[in-house]
């Protein structure tokens, strides 16, 4: 037999390649293992070449560095076909370890098939040197190669399928079964070489039109060596990418449960919102009609909000509406819904046996919001009125079912408030006239049914005339004379009063136009001021434009404003009436005395003129205490530099008591009551040429 000897600067380059080619098998696993859809089918593909082009390449850098005493070479068509079966047996390997399961059946079966694979992979490759005669195998070291290759495979396998998975320390596990794997991948090579004889006398038919040994080594290992070189920062890229790719997806997720979140809850209570509540009062709705059971449907206000927030701001206002909600959400059960559905609005959905449970309920939740509230060292109290509509029989859809709930409560309130009111047919009759009396007013200004009634305004005591303030009035057809008090609610509600409050202004311009031509040039027109109306953003250009369009001077029109609609946002209203003032418009401050000015904010604003509200009026006479506030009052404004005006005058008293305290303009039915601009200049005329006696008959009358 021909003598063979090993280089061994190539045995231990093949161990080393074969180390590498196993730990690319191991991290290729688990990139397959985690891809999904056509990135695994490719991960797979490329993972089986630079495996199986690793596995080929160990075994050819050893057959390299194994030498006889005649020339050698390689078949380049079986070397390839030998590549082929390491490609093909890394795939199935690779395909096998990424399944969700590997069972012992299984994994047994797969050493069977892949060992095999491995060492036809390897015979084949020894073939390719065409040796003649041919290559003889020891019988036992050929079978136990073969062995270690069915051993090798199933431990392979079983590696690469529990460390395909990323944990804390996979990496390092990693290398060090690499290292077992390449050593027995080794062994298995070098037994099956230890199994070949060469008789003497054989040559290699592959010497000459083969591949030359001499430069195979360096070009398989350069090559071997770039390609898992690749794959491996590939690998670590596309793993470092995927992380990344789940961090964002993960904080997409939080971002879109987040937003899931505030689109059903509201933000200050965290409470369900209109949304969400409809959701559950559908479910409710599905329950009952399918389980034959019922439930109560509540509408809560809350009674005294709005006093709370005028004195408090709005800041106050949110953190009792917070605590509010907290009281109500702790005291009712878990399978129960709460929801904040308006500014003091909330909505309570609660399964009931009967109508009893819900007023037990109802009584348990009036006494909770009774109870006082401490909010950044203040106590207040509130209540609420709740109405209650129960399902089945106060509804047959949700819209009808929270209707009748709100129509209960505006009877609850209208029964004095604290309290709870069950929904009743005949309740039905009030909301359908006050839609009625809605769908109307929409078309009031169109149809020319709104007026304007003049109510003078007389230098203390008794004038001359300074001017007149306007007062809304509606000309129903079918109901007739309609008083504020009955549509500037509905009005303010539905936002209609924006362009009513329009209408007011140029008509109170144009009117005032009209006096000014016919020779009144010192009287000016005072105009009332809605909430809204007052933080509309078109405000000072409406005002700007109506003043230019009738040719009016500023200083002719006075916009009066509600002492609480001053101070409800402080710094919002100095920023509107400073620029009211700057265009030259009078600011007076409407109502006062009955809302929580500070001082302080209220020296700050360019107002020209106090009101004194005719509550403080009416009993002057004889209530000590209004006569001590009005006393106050007047004080203040003329500390202020302010003019002070009295409205509700019906008394001769009340007119000497107020000039003498020093009221600059009175206004009231003992001078002037409202009347249309036709008959204006007819009464003022007649009360200024009537004795006092005379005027409060006439105006009596």
């Amino acid at each position: 037999m021909l003598t063979s000897t090993y280089n061994l600067s190539l045995v231990l380059c093949s161990f080393l390649v074969a180390i590498l080619a196993s730990y690319t098998a191991l991290d290729m696993a688990g990139r397959i293992s985690t891809a999904q859809g056509r990135a695994a089918h490719w991960w797979l593909a490329g993972g089986a070449c630079a495996m199986g082009l690793g596995i080929w390449s160990m075994h050819f850098i050893g057959m390299l560095a194994f030498s006889l005493p005649v020339p050698v070479g390689y078949d380049p068509t079986i070397t390839a076909l030998s590549l082929l079966i390491a490609i093909a047996s890394s795939a199935f390997a690779l395909w096998l370890v990424s399944q969700q399961t590997l069972p012992w059946s299984r994994l047994a079966i797969g050493a069977l098939l892949m060992g095999p694979a491995i060492a036809g992979m390897h015979y084949t490759g020894m073939a390719a040197m065409r040796m003649t005669p041919g290559i003889q195998y020891e019988p036992r070291l050929f079978d136990l190669s073969l062995a270690i290759a069915v051993v090798a495979s199933g431990a392979a396998l079983w590696i690469a399928f529990h460390l395909r998975r990323q944990s804390a320390h996979v990496r390092l596990f990693r290398a060090g079964a690499a290292v077992v794997m390449g050593a027995a991948i080794v062994g298995m090579h070098y037994t099956g070489m230890a199994a070949a004889q060469f008789p003497l006398g054989s040559i290699c038919g592959a010497a000459r039109t083969g591949v030359n040994a001499d430069w195979l080594a360096v070009v398989i290992i350069i090559v071997t060596l770039a390609v898992l070189a690749i794959a491996l920062i590939i690998s670590v890229l596309d793993l470092r990418m995927e992380a990344r790719t789940s961090v964002l997806a993960s904080s997409l997720a939080e971002a879109n449960e987040e937003l899931t979140y505030l689109a059903l809850h509201d933000s200050l209570t965290k409470l369900p919102n209109r949304a969400l509540l409809k959701d559950r009062l559908g479910q409710a709705m599905q329950a009952a009609d399918r389980n034959n059971s019922r439930f109560a449907l509540m509408f809560l206000d809350l009674d005294g909000f709005k006093a709370v927030n005028d004195a408090f701001g709005h800041h106050i206002g949110d953190m009792l509406l917070t605590e509010v909600a907290e009281r109500i959400r702790s005291n009712v059960r878990g399978e129960d819904t709460i929801a904040r559905v308006g500014g003091d609005e909330f909505v309570l959905l609660a399964g009931i046996g009967d109508p009893a449970d819900a007023a037990t309920l109802a009584d348990k939740l009036l006494g909770l919001i009774q109870q006082p509230v401490t909010v950044a060292g203040h106590e207040l109290r509130v209540s609420t009125s709740i109405g209650i509509a129960i399902y089945p029989g106060n509804g047959a859809h949700q819209h009808e079912l929270l209707t009748n709930a709100d129509v209960a409560m505006y009877h609850a309130k209208a029964m004095g408030r604290d309290t709870y009111c069950f929904f009743e047919t005949p309740m039905n009759a009030n909301v359908h006239e006050q839609l009625q009396l809605v769908q109307d007013l929409h078309s009031a200004i169109a149809q020319r049914q709104l007026i304007l009634h003049y109510q003078p305004k007389f230098d203390a005591p008794a004038g001359p005339v300074v001017g007149a303030e306007a007062l809304l009035r509606w000309q129903h057809p079918v109901r007739g004379l309609i008083s504020p008090d009955q549509f500037i609610p509905i009005a303010e509600k539905t936002g209609l009063i924006v362009p009513i409050g329009e209408w007011v202004l140029d008509e109170a311009c144009r009117q005032m136009r009209e006096w000014r031509d016919a020779g009144h040039t010192s009287w000016t027109i005072a105009v009332n001021l809605s909430p809204l109306q007052f933080s509309h953003a078109n405000l000072i250009q409406t005002v700007r434009d109506t003043l230019a369009r009738h040719d009016l001077e500023p200083r002719c029109l006075t916009l009066e404003i509600t002492e609480s609609t001053a101070m409800r946002d402080v710094e919002a209203s100095l920023a509107i009436l400073l620029q009211l003032h700057e265009m030259g418009v009078r600011i007076a401050i409407d109502d006062f005395g009955t809302g929580y000015s500070s001082l302080l904010y209220l020296k700050r604003l360019p107002a020209t003129e106090l009101k004194i509200d005719r509550g403080f009026v009416r009993d002057l006479a004889n209530d000590t205490e209004d006569a001590a506030i009005v006393s106050a009052i007047v004080a203040l404004g003329q500390t202020l530099n302010l003019s002070i005006v009295a409205e509700g005058v019906e008394t001769s008293d009340q007119q000497n008591f107020l000039t003498r305290l020093g009221c600059d303009t009175l206004q009231g039915f003992l001078l002037g009551r409202p009347v249309s601009a036709d008959r204006f200049i007819e009464t003022v005329s007649t009360v200024l040429t009537a004795s006092p006696a005379d005027a409060e008959a006439v105006q009596a009358g």
